[in-house]
């Protein structure tokens, strides 16, 4: 017998424990000390609202599953019905293998062959490596593998969590400046806009409050070493979220939309290479030339005890 979400590959370095999943090389659990840094699940219960899920070829959505590449339009499966759209791209509820396994590092691979919606072929890559002073760091690599350039944008679902029952007292910091609007479908519908004067300026920290979140921000300001980092805390505890290069986006989600047992206990901080409708509008899209490679790095460290 084997749980909903396959083998379980658990890793750890120091007081840091990580556990990802065969299914779409998500990441289950993350520990420091034994407290939680992400909202995590049972082996046999599949991704809550996403948790932990790793988005490729696209994170987001794409509006009605339909776009245009080299003059010709394709139809996606509309994964998010009720919205008519395509949503998270296509791997993640697909079996990954092992590439290698070390006690601090698991290392996944998929071959996403070409479908009618998405005819280009791709090797993708993800490393999760746990260090005693550094925490969590995810490497996610594409391989374009096939013979036509490829469309391309990543992004990964984790919900930090600062273990209060709500996040309304728990204290957000966003390093954005610029906001977009979006319809109820969660699909673009204006230009971004400056968050300052707004309820999302989470520039300084400051609580969460009654402000929903479902939204995402762009201009990130990063450290020297390129690195945007949001943070969720309460009582001085929780976790923080830093994002590489290459990833221009933050969708941070309050979870307003959950089930009861999961509607604001954590925020979703999502690094994402592109925004929604990326498909659709091209804004920050990559095209993969065959044979071309590219490595988007994110990463999560315990804040406190």
């Amino acid at each position: 017998m084997s749980p909903l979400t396959g083998s379980q590959y658990e890793i750890a370095s120091g007081d840091y424990l990580a556990v990802a999943t065969e299914l779409g090389a998500g990441l289950r659990e993350l520990r420091h000390r034994g407290r939680p840094l992400i909202t995590g699940y049972q082996p046999d219960e599949l991704p809550p609202g996403g948790a932990g899920q790793l988005l490729l070829p696209w994170p987001n959505r794409i509006d009605g599953g339909r776009y245009r590449m080299a003059g010709t339009q394709y139809q996606l499966d509309l994964s998010e019905p009720a919205a008519q759209n395509a949503i998270h791209g296509m791997t993640r509820w697909s079996a990954w293998s092992v590439a290698s396994n070390a006690p601090n590092e698991i290392v996944l691979r998929l071959a996403l062959l070409g479908r009618s919606g998405y005819p280009f072929r791709l090797d993708l890559e993800v490393e999760y490596h746990l260090g005693e002073a550094d925490g969590l760091t995810v490497r996610v690599t594409a391989r374009n593998a096939g013979t036509r350039p490829a469309p391309y944008g990543t992004g990964s679902h984790p919900y930090l969590a600062a273990g209060a029952p709500v996040v309304d007292e728990c204290e957000l910091t966003l390093p954005v400046a610029r906001w977009l609007p979006a319809d109820s479908r969660g699909i673009p519908s204006g230009p971004v806009q400056d968050v300052t004067g707004t309820p999302f300026d989470f520039r300084t920290a400051r609580p969460v409050g009654t402000v929903t979140l479902d939204h995402a921000f762009t201009e990130l300001d990063r450290d020297e070493t390129g690195r945007a980092w949001a943070r969720l805390t309460c009582g001085g505890t929780g976790a923080t979220l830093w994002a590489g290069p290459g990833y221009r986006w933050l969708q941070a989600f309050t979870g307003d939309t959950l089930g009861s047992a999961h509607r604001r206990r954590a925020v979703a901080i999502e690094p994402m290479t592109c925004p929604p409708n990326a498909f659709v509008t091209g804004t920050d899209l990559l095209t993969l030339e065959p044979g071309e490679t590219v490595t988007h790095t994110w990463g999560i460290q315990a804040v406190g005890g």
